[in-house]
């Protein structure tokens, strides 16, 4: 039987109660996992107060540093599982999640596989808030391959991989990803764009039947922060195009999803235009979209000063 990792990464002491939810929903597994790992900060008042929090059979791991990439190779290089999964922190795992995702790992070419994340709005989803732009909170978005199908890279939310490829291709990038409350995001497409580049024939799966639900608080349910997201996400992009020796493969599955909203989405929205949600959810698509072209645009033209800012080391 596959054996699987489970890690979970957290950085403060106020998200305990995301924290304890998430695991809660890892031991009631259909496929019970392997070990649950908690990652942390080096903080030793954070690891302290985990410690007396968390239950027993939990493995707690403290990263080499701090941000999220730093955690999740902190959990890669500490998992006996021959599969490591990786969920957030304000996550719930459906029941079935392990049984489901481990099916995927039965074709040897499969050296990734993520799936469905559902989010759960603390305070309703805002009117004005279209399910296209849904990525801007962690969770899957309209626009998604509604069948199980090869992609570039799963959701971080709701990600796995085979332990092996990080010995054969490296770990997450630090510096890319998410630090604190920042807004930056790319890690998981970066690994993931180099094990396609670095292993032949191997293949990355997005299966629908593999789902969590995500936790959406209310300080995301605003313009505020879609801007904010918006604008790293294409920041983000840019540090991770730098990376590679193909931009246009880096960014094919950015080029699908604009596709669709040029195509689709925005054409639908603009056949209902008579109706106050439509018109609000076209005003805030054309904004992110803006927001991200900008970002991209400001990382391009400067990516020597956030090469030196974040430490990355990109070629």
């Amino acid at each position: 039987m596959t054996r699987v990792s489970v890690v979970v990464c957290t950085y403060s002491e106020e998200r305990l109660d995301y924290v304890l939810g998430c695991i809660e929903s890892l031991k009631k597994q259909t496929l019970s996992p392997k070990e649950i790992i908690l990652v942390l900060d080096p903080n030793e008042i954070l690891i302290a107060f985990y410690k007396l929090h968390i239950p027993d059979d939990v493995k707690i791991v403290v990263s080499e540093g701090y941000g999220l990439s730093y955690a999740r190779n902190a959990g890669v290089k500490n998992a006996e599982g021959e599969i490591i999964a990786f969920i957030d922190d304000d996550a719930i795992a459906d029941k079935d999640w392990l049984k489901n995702l481990v099916k995927n790992y039965e074709d040897a070419c499969v050296l990734g596989c993520g799936g469905l994340v559902k989010p759960l709005w603390q305070n309703g989803r805002p009117r004005w808030f279209p399910e296209e732009l849904d990525w801007i909170v962690g969770c899957s978005y309209k626009g998604l391959p509604e069948r199980k199908t090869y992609v570039r890279n799963p959701i971080g939310c709701n990600m796995s991989f085979r332990k092996e490829i990080f010995e054969k291709v490296g770990y997450f990038k630090a510096g890319i990803g998410r630090l604190g409350k920042n807004a930056m995001a790319g890690e998981e497409a970066e690994l993931s764009l180099r094990i396609l580049e670095k292993i032949p024939g191997s293949r990355i799966v997005y299966d629908p039947q593999v789902v969590v639900c995500h936790n959406v608080s209310k300080s995301r349910g605003n313009v505020w922060y879609l801007l904010k997201r918006s604008f790293y996400e294409g920041l983000s992009k840019a540090l991770v195009v730098n990376s590679k020796s193909n931009p246009s493969k880096a960014l094919s599955t950015e080029d699908r999803y604009l596709r669709y909203l040029l195509k689709v989405a925005i054409p639908s929205k603009l056949r209902r235009i008579h109706k106050f949600e439509s018109t609000c959810h076209l005003i805030i698509l054309l904004i992110s979209i803006c927001s991200v072209l900008i970002g991209y645009f400001v990382g391009l033209s400067a990516i020597s000063k956030f090469r030196e800012r974040f430490s990355l080391n990109l070629k």
